[in-house]
């Protein structure tokens, strides 16, 4: 399966190169990558025109496919792994974890760390609640990018959220001085109070947070 699919990619990013939208782009996300200059929504159009015809992926499949789009210097490579996991998700096991924190840790940055996170981790974590001690080894982890994930993988849990635990997280990195940590703490907790206001109110309100994570959880009381 994956030389067929990123061969029919490969041909048809190629063919939307746009120099000038990719300087933007890259220039929007601060020079870490290189880009083809083709935009979210073109992007998607040309993952399905990639894919029409394909079978479900097995999971080493797409695990393989995420490692050689991985590879490419073109960010939206990797965008249409993150897509393509979040695609078939329902394919992972316990065992391809391990691949997706390979994936997380590799050329980190948001926006392939918090689809991946809410995305792929999550629903994995929810089908398969053995993973809930990864997400607790995570959460300790010297990686900002796997703490971050191990933050958000229940953002879109709803009233599934186990709040003890996302509580517990909270607590355990409040005092973590990186942006990033400190947005995903603000960001999961206000997530949350879509669910359980008060709860999370009361949270914040006994719970000695940064600034930016209390703004951020607080935001739409």
């Amino acid at each position: 399966m994956t030389e067929p699919v990123l061969a029919r990619l490969t041909t048809l990013f190629e063919a939307d190169r746009d120099p000038a939208k990719a300087a933007a782009m890259r220039a929007y996300m601060r020079d870490q990558f290189v880009f083809l200059g083709i935009m979210a929504p073109r992007q998607r159009e040309l993952a399905r025109a990639a894919t029409i015809g394909v079978g479900r992926p097995t999971e080493a499949g797409l695990l393989a496919l995420a490692d050689v789009c991985w590879a490419r210097d073109e960010r939206e490579y990797q965008y249409f792994a993150c897509g393509y996991l979040r695609r078939h998700v329902a394919v992972l096991t316990p065992a391809a974890l391990p691949s997706v924190r390979r994936l997380i840790a590799t050329k980190p940055w948001w926006d392939t760390v918090d689809l991946l996170a809410a995305r792929v981790v999550g629903p994995m974590v929810a089908g398969h609640g053995a993973l809930t001690a990864a997400m607790d080894d995570w959460i300790a982890d010297d990686d900002i990018w796997v703490i971050r994930t191990a933050l958000l993988h229940q953002l879109f849990y709803k009233r599934e959220t186990d709040a003890e635990r996302l509580f517990g997280y909270c607590t355990r990195q409040a005092g973590h001085t990186d942006f990033f940590i400190r947005k995903a703490i603000g960001w999961a907790l206000r997530e949350y109070a879509k669910t359980d206001p008060d709860r999370v109110r009361a949270f914040v309100a006994t719970t000695e947070l940064s600034g930016l994570s209390r703004r951020e959880a607080l935001k739409n009381r």
